[in-house]
């Protein structure tokens, strides 16, 4: 069996290519705390846990939002914070709007991270 070097490399550097323009489409803009709040259209308020009032519980809660090019938060990771706040923020964030990220006069995907503070 003969093998062709050159056609052979050219499907490589091909789908090298396309591997390495599908990453880019899927890599998130890290956007500061301070740029998201800006840019925030919608802001839910978390809503204080039943227990976490019976305890008496306060703090902060750190959350991670990944917004969508549109500007809705497709998914929120929690970072820091009590277990029994943490659910709280991470619904609250699921329902908060962004004006559209850009690089480039593109909208773009990105991430930020939010602090929620709860406070009896």
């Amino acid at each position: 069996m003969k093998i062709n070097y050159r056609t052979t490399g050219l499907v490589l550097a091909t789908l090298a290519l396309a591997s390495v323009a599908a990453l880019a489409q899927d890599v998130e803009m890290k956007v500061a705390r301070s740029d998201a709040m800006k840019a925030a259209t919608s802001k839910v308020a978390p809503a204080y846990p039943s227990m976490a009032k019976q305890l008496r519980l306060e703090g902060d809660v750190e959350v991670e939002a990944h917004i969508s090019e549109t500007g809705s938060v497709e998914s929120v990771k929690a970072l820091t914070g009590n277990a029994v706040l943490v659910s709280a923020a991470v619904d609250a964030m699921k329902h908060w709007k962004f004006t559209p990220f850009t690089d480039g006069g593109k909208a773009v995907k990105a991430v930020a991270p939010i602090m929620f503070t709860f406070k009896l």
